[in-house]
Formats: C-alpha cells, structure tokens, sequence
C-alpha cells in the first residue's frame, strides 16, 4: 500500500521555460503513489497517449502580412471575461500535491485572469477557493443521493460560481493499473472536505483504489439526459457538460439549451482505446453550429495545443495536469509560472501564425501529417 505526502522542500523551479521540465520536476518531488495518480491513466493507457499524439499529427497553416504587433488572446467564457481561451480543469484532492492545495491552483489562476473549475472532491472548502478571488465554476459528478447533489450546488452558489460543470462521462470509474498495483490511498489529511464520500482516512485493501472503492458508493449509474431537466429546474447558472465525445450527443446537449460542452474522454482516465477529443472535434463543431461554447480537454501541453484546438473549432480548452506539475514542485508560484508558459506560447504563437485576435486563430486551416518520431 501506497499513502502520499505533499513534497515538504525548498520550492526550486527550473530556469527554463518548457512545460516538459516542470512534469520532470513534479516527478521528482512526489512519492511514487502521488505521482502515479496525477499521471497515471485507464487500463494499459492506449488513450492516455493518443491524447498527446493527436496534438502532433495535426499542423497549422500560417497566415502573414498582418498587424500581429498586441496579438490579443482575451476571450468571453459562460458570460465571463478570460484573460486566455483556458480554464484550468477541476482536479480531486489538490493538497495531496502541496499543502497549498485547491487555493494556490485557484490564486493562481485568479492571478491569470482565467476561470478555475472547483472539484466536488476538493480538499479545501468552496469559500477558501472563492476567497481567492477568482472566477469560479463547480463541478459535480451524477451522485444517487440527489439532495447532496443539491447542497453542493447550493454551496457553490452561497459563495459565487458562475458555472455548473456536469461530469457525464463517469457511471463508474476507470480501471486505473497504477492506482491498483500501488495500492493507492490518500494520506491523512487529504479528503473532500465538503461533503461526506467516505474518503477520509480509508485505507485499501490489496490491489485496490481508495478512490474508486469510495467512488462506487455514491456515483449513479442510472443517469439520463432527463436529469439534464431536473438539474435546470435546480439552478440558474450556464450548464456545461464535461465528457461528451459523440457527435449525435453533443447535438442532444444542444437542442436541450446546454450552455457548453467539454469534448473530453477525461484525459485518458476513464474508457481506455476512446479517440482522443482532438480528433472529434471538428465533427461536433459542425453538428452544434454555434448553439453552445465548446471548450476542450484532455492533451493540451502547451500554448500551441492551445492554438491546434482553437483552429480545430474550440472555444477554449481545460487545462489539467500542467498546472499540478507547477503546484507540486512550488505551490501557487509555480502554478503561475505554468500559466504564465502557456499564455507566452500562445501569444507568440497567435504571432508567428499571423492572428492578431481569436478569431483569427479559429480561421486557421489546420493539415494532417505524420511527424517522424522524436528521439
């Protein structure tokens, strides 16, 4: 069995600027335990690597002869100014990375100008994470006790969030090999603090998952899209579905008044061999025509990621593991200097690529092409 422990020394973050050296740093400073749950993915992870292959076999065509002189990456998001076309995904269990947890990721983000997705299963509480001053969303999975769903959703509204995110892709969670082989178990002091799910101080038994043992109390299996009316009956904040994959889906969530998608197969955790979202994309742009935001996740590394989905029809994507890769190795600084990273990436991207705007960005012809393999 496996517990882990949040790094306890000096924050030292690498002297260059690529996303790569602080996922090299993060896995040095976290036990193994950690680092296999924040890296780790479904089965023998087929989909976990085709998230990042997908990114590599598509090109953008550049534009020139443009003003690309205050390339301006700011954007709207469910009614809310960005700073960038990124949100940063919600993540479980965030001080079983760094002390700071949820409210350095969220500081950080509030810091960015960019919305931070609150986890139903955060280890700080909604009104230290809204205290943090950022733009918040909160994100819930399908739970059989529907009156808990509803104080959950009644917390996040008592302290602010502007958006509602629904997990659809989670009936049950995913064979995770790490998790089990490790025996994996959150340490002591790492729970979701805002509501009960039998997580706090459990211990696995052999080959077993803390997180899904406690995972299958409470999630519903049963959900369908007439729980999408009786969620709407329930609040007044935009809707968003994270998980949608299929385009007759994302037509369904449309026609019902969803106010976002999240094209998403939850980073390669959930259904190993699902396509990556990438490679959907450009189908479910054209069978939502406009009705909705679609916002991406699941692969996204860097600002040029960033720049392949926009031109692939994104509004904005989600951005997940990075930003824990900055949190484990320096807290709130380096979740900042993450961000920081992509926004530099994507600006300068916008203005090699000639776009002075997002809507440029989203005018880019995009190519498929096989690079040869990196060493």
């Amino acid at each position: 069995m496996l517990t882990s422990q949040p790094t306890t020394s000096t924050p030292v973050w690498p002297d260059g600027a690529s996303l790569r050296e602080w996922e090299a740093r993060a896995r040095a400073v976290l036990d193994r335990g950690a680092w296999d749950f924040l890296a780790g993915g479904a089965g023998e992870e087929w989909t976990l690597d085709a998230n990042l292959s997908a990114f590599r076999t598509l090109g953008l065509v550049p534009r020139v002869l443009r003003d690309v002189s205050a390339p301006d990456p700011r954007c709207e998001l469910l009614g809310s100014h960005s700073s960038l076309p990124i949100a940063v995904a919600p993540m479980a269990y965030q001080r079983l990375f760094h002390p700071g947890g949820e409210v350095a990721v969220a500081a950080a983000a509030a810091r960015a100008g960019v919305p931070y997705v609150v986890s139903m299963l955060s280890s700080s509480s909604f009104s230290d994470i809204a205290a943090t001053g950022a733009t918040t969303w909160l994100q819930l999975y399908w739970l059989r006790d529907r009156s808990r769903m509803q104080e959950l959703l009644d917390q996040g509204e008592a302290v602010g969030v502007r958006g509602l995110v629904l997990t659809v892709d989670v009936p049950a969670i995913g064979v995770r090999l790490r998790d089990l082989a490790n025996g994996f178990a959150l340490a002591s002091h790492v729970f979701a603090v805002n509501s009960d799910f039998g997580d706090r101080g459990r211990q696995p038994s052999t080959r077993e998952s803390v997180i899904a043992t406690s995972s299958a109390s409470f999630l519903d299996a049963s959900v369908t899209w007439r729980d999408i009316e009786w969620i709407r009956s329930r609040t007044r904040l935009p809707i968003v579905l994270k998980g949608i994959m299929d385009p007759t889906d994302a037509a369904t969530a449309a026609d019902l008044g969803v106010d976002a998608l999240v094209i998403s197969n939850h980073g390669g955790r959930q259904l190993d061999r699902a396509a990556p979202p990438l490679l959907v994309l450009p189908e479910i742009v054209d069978g939502v025509a406009g009705r909705c935001e679609i916002l991406l996740d699941s692969g996204v590394r860097s600002g040029t990621d960033v720049l392949v989905a926009l031109a692939s029809g994104a509004t904005a994507v989600l951005v997940g593991r990075p930003l824990l890769w900055g949190l484990s190795v320096a807290g709130q600084e380096g979740c900042s200097r993450v961000l920081d990273i992509l926004k530099t990436e994507l600006t300068s991207g916008m203005r090699i690529a000639g776009c002075p705007d997002l809507a440029a960005v989203a005018e880019l012809r995009t190519v498929s092409f096989r690079p040869e393999v990196r060493a």
